[in-house]
């Protein structure tokens, strides 16, 4: 009787094993992050940043940009390096490649894709990626500024790549207008969000078995005209086109950043993607050093750089989101 126990056991071991093998995956990590201001210290006089240099309102000086640059890679460090992060709130190259060569990341293979945009602050956003997981075949920032109209913003980046097991994969980062410019920006967002949508569905058609992931600060939620109409969502998380919002597999009692004591979801993620793609997780990542108490309010907040004119030593005013993708064979 034991030796039939054992001889079944076995059978089922090996039928595991056969299965296991016939359904091999690749899987995929794929990063957002607002880093806040990520500055240089020189004055560039085409943009206004006079107040990140060590004569302007901030002090900032290169012992400060240094300590924000090793806090970013040791938290992707944390983060396990991710194959490719889109960053938001990015000033130059210069910026860019300290945090990947002069940093630990250069043992990891980490390049960047980054475009100068007419934004009046002379931030961006980015890509950074390990290059031994992923080669890009091509990227091209989309102009989202109107200089008619003196309405200037981030554009929007498009970066086309293969992984190092030859999945397509294509990401589409944004930062979108700020709700400070009130009515307009709302348009503006709304625009851009049909821009976005466009992108994907697009880049779909090029690339039918790729993997489309868009990201960033869209400084609204999900449940606002913006997404819920401009990505074509409606009532639900999935539009018509099959793009999928994945924010709400998130918890709602908490959120990417937090406004006067609520947390609220502005960074997000959506997907484009057609079987043999599989959504594993989504996280959103809140560790102790990110976040500080938030005093006269209830909990904690993200630890920002600078809690308005005072230097607070932090990374971010966001927290910075996690996908891991995988790709059935």
């Amino acid at each position: 009787m034991k030796r039939l126990a054992l001889a079944f056991i076995l059978m089922l071991t090996a039928t595991a094993q056969s299965q296991e093998t016939q359904q091999q995956f690749s899987t995929y990590t794929i990063g957002w992050w607002n880093v806040e201001n990520l500055f240089d210290t020189r004055d560039d006089p085409k943009t206004n940043d006079d107040e990140f240099t060590p004569e302007g309102d901030k002090h900032w000086t290169r012992h400060r940009m240094y300590k924000k640059i090793n806090g970013l890679y040791k938290t992707l460090l944390m983060m396990d390096l991710p194959d490719v992060v889109g960053l938001g709130e990015v000033e130059n190259k210069y910026v860019l490649r300290e945090l990947c060569q002069s940093t630990p990341l250069a043992k990891a293979h980490y390049r960047y894709v980054h475009y100068d945009s007419p934004d009046r602050r002379g931030i961006d956003v980015a890509l950074i990626y390990r290059s031994d997981r992923f080669t890009v075949t091509d990227s091209h920032p989309v102009r989202v500024s109107d200089s008619t109209e003196g309405f200037y913003t981030r554009d929007i980046l498009v970066v086309e790549g293969v992984t190092a097991e030859g999945d397509s994969l294509c990401l589409v980062v944004n930062h979108w207008p700020s709700k400070k410019g009130g009515e307009e920006a709302d348009v503006r967002r709304l625009e851009i969000a049909r821009v976005v949508r466009s992108l994907m569905i697009e880049l779909k058609a090029k690339h039918p078995s790729a993997a489309i992931v868009a990201m960033g600060d869209l400084n609204t939620t999900a449940d606002e005209e913006a997404v819920a109409e401009g990505m074509g969502f409606g009532a639900d998380s999935i539009s018509a086109d099959g793009i999928r919002n994945l924010i709400h597999r998130l918890p709602n009692d908490w959120g990417s950043h937090k406004y006067q004591g609520e947390w609220r979801y502005i960074d997000q993620m959506f997907l484009l993607a057609d079987a043999p793609w599989e959504v594993k997780k989504l996280k959103l990542l809140k560790y102790d050093h990110l976040l500080t108490e938030d005093v006269g309010r209830t909990g904690s907040r993200p630890k920002r750089t600078y809690q308005g004119p005072r230097y607070e030593g932090g990374l971010s005013d966001h927290l910075p989101l996690l996908l891991k993708l995988a790709c059935v064979k």
